[in-house]
């Protein structure tokens, strides 16, 4: 009992404190101030901008800000819908999985853009690798983000003007500075602790009774950082963090959870 509950203290104690970090972390990247990584990440920013046409001076209210958030929420369904359905005809399925059924495919849709995550199939048998990378794990940054930008940043730090900002400027940053760089660390404790992260067909293996067992690869390691990192839920394979390859040993799951 006591061992449990030191640890129970050092986790609260060291989530404190990074909570204070990150805090004021977060802050100064929606103020648009200067931060210790910007010299890396201010001119991905800035691409990004350039790329899509966005003019981060320009200040919206919030008919057009939700109005953004609802147009990106509808083109997420509708490329993640049509991702599942053709995913028999594209790159990186090396087992050949067929096409989602459509009810299960749109299910998936909506529930990854609104980051409700429900896993109605098994995804190990189910989703290719580019469905589990381009639809899922994109969803899962794209709708952790909408949720930084729209339930916290605006609606604390923009209470008592016209305009609330702006949501692709907001989106982008959360993205850029929060969501990637925290994925790729939280990716690498992964694979140091066991999770994978290839693509690499399915590897038959012989049991000691002499059955044959089929052992899911995949790139495990990268949707599972940010599905930790955004709370997302639907992890890459059936057992979810039940699975060895999710969850390869205790600390794993621990450390990132901060």
């Amino acid at each position: 009992m006591g061992t449990v509950l030191i640890q129970l203290a050092l986790f609260l104690a060291i989530l404190t404190i990074m909570a204070l970090a990150l805090g004021e972390y977060m802050a100064k990247v929606f103020k648009g101030e200067k931060t210790l990584f910007s010299f890396i990440l201010s001119p991905i920013e800035q691409l990004l901008y350039t790329l899509f046409n966005v003019d981060k001076t320009t200040e919206m209210d919030w008919k057009t800000y939700s109005s953004s958030l609802i147009y990106l929420s509808v083109l997420g369904v509708i490329g993640l819908f049509l991702l599942q359905t053709f995913q028999h005809l594209l790159p990186l399925n090396p087992e050949g999985l067929g096409a989602v059924r459509w009810d299960t495919a749109l299910n998936t849709a909506v529930s990854f853009v609104t980051n409700t995550n429900w896993q109605a199939y098994a995804g190990e048998s189910t989703l290719s690798y580019l469905t589990q990378m381009l639809g899922l794990t994109v969803q899962n940054f794209l709708s952790a983000a909408m949720g930084i930008a729209v339930a916290f940043i605006r609606a604390f730090t923009k209470k008592e003007t016209a305009t609330i900002g702006n949501f692709w400027v907001d989106l982008t940053r959360s993205i850029v500075y929060i969501l990637l760089p925290l994925s790729v660390v939280y990716s690498i404790i992964f694979v140091s602790q066991g999770s994978i992260q290839n693509f690499n067909p399915y590897t038959k293996a012989h049991t000691v009774q002499g059955q044959e067992q089929l052992i899911a690869q995949g790139p495990v390691a990268s949707q599972e950082s940010i599905k930790m990192l955004g709370t997302n839920g639907g992890g890459f394979f059936n057992a979810n963090s039940a699975h060895p390859y999710e969850n390869p040993t205790p600390p794993s799951p621990i450390i990132c959870r901060f």
